[in-house]
């Protein structure tokens, strides 16, 4: 079968075995809103060459955006019911294929707004076979919109949002704190440490925000060191809302930022435990044999 997570700006295809080993992959940059019209034709030129006649995709393909709307499944949700919920249809480009689209999923707190995601769903159901025990476990997937997700006996029971990322690149592109930072500069783990500190003091948020220029014009914060600051106050206000009081944290992301999020669980007396990012294509081969398509 043919694995492929399609988010908004990039496309990643993975030929897999019928053990779900990956036999080959190929990566290309198309952004969602470009493809509008011509997702078949585009999704053709990339596995062009690879004959299997099953395509599994996860992620935003499945948007309102999309290449075709998959209605959310709500939780709690096991690979079964994610699985059950996937689109099935046929692309004029590529005759003979039958392809599959994942549903995301809903939650809806019993105090609270709505909650949604696509495309992390499938990172979840790829690392279930290394969670021992039924749980109940604790997963972040940090990003532009960080996720924390609950998994028991095998299903996601729950989950959260924090827009943490695109806050980041919001306020250092286009806000005032970025007019005195060096954005180009690398990550300083004692600035980012002294900004997960302050998340800590009274004042909150849009108050703490403003130390982020007040510090630089005083000299206490220099432009190379006010972007890890910045992201040290935002992750900080992440976990005072997100994370668990103790335990493990199983993080799924880039190696960059899931040492960032190491660091900072550490130092709430947390337990991290970082897994590699690449897991969407063990999850859609785990939906794809729930779904009866893959041996």
């Amino acid at each position: 079968m043919i694995a492929i997570d399609w988010g908004t700006s990039s496309l990643r295809a993975y030929r897999l075995g019928a053990d779900g080993a990956v036999l080959a992959q190929r990566s290309t940059a198309a952004a969602l809103l470009a493809c509008q019209g011509r997702f078949d034709a585009v999704l053709a030129e990339q596995i062009d060459g690879w004959s299997d006649a099953h395509i599994v995709m996860a992620g935003m393909i499945g948007s309102r955006n999309g290449w075709r709307e998959v209605p959310y499944v709500a939780c709690p949700a096991d690979a079964d019911a994610i699985a059950q919920g996937m689109l099935a249809f046929e692309a004029p480009a590529l005759p003979g294929r039958r392809l599959f689209i994942a549903p995301g999923l809903s939650h809806q707190p019993d105090a609270g707004t709505p909650e949604v995601m696509r495309g992390e769903e499938t990172q979840v159901l790829g690392l279930l076979g290394e969670l021992v025990g039924d749980g109940p476990h604790t997963l972040c997937l940090p990003g532009t919109h960080s996720k924390w997700i609950r998994v028991e006996a095998g299903r996601i029971v729950q989950f959260h949002t924090a827009m943490t990322g695109e806050l980041f690149a919001l306020l250092t592109q286009h806000s005032l704190l970025g007019a005195l930072m060096d954005k180009e500069a690398g990550d300083d783990e004692a600035a980012f440490a002294r900004g997960l500190e302050a998340s800590r003091a009274a004042g909150g948020l849009p108050n703490q925000l403003f130390s982020v220029r007040t510090l630089g014009l005083f000299g206490a914060l220099s432009p190379a060191a006010a972007p890890s600051y910045l992201s040290g106050l935002l992750v900080g206000h992440e976990l005072n809302g997100l994370a668990p009081a103790g335990g493990r944290v199983h993080l799924i992301g880039s190696a960059s930022l899931t040492r960032r999020y190491e660091r900072a669980l550490a130092a709430r007396g947390l337990q991290p435990v970082a897994h590699a990012e690449a897991l969407t294509a063990r999850g859609l081969h785990r939906l794809a044999r729930a779904r009866g398509l893959a041996d």
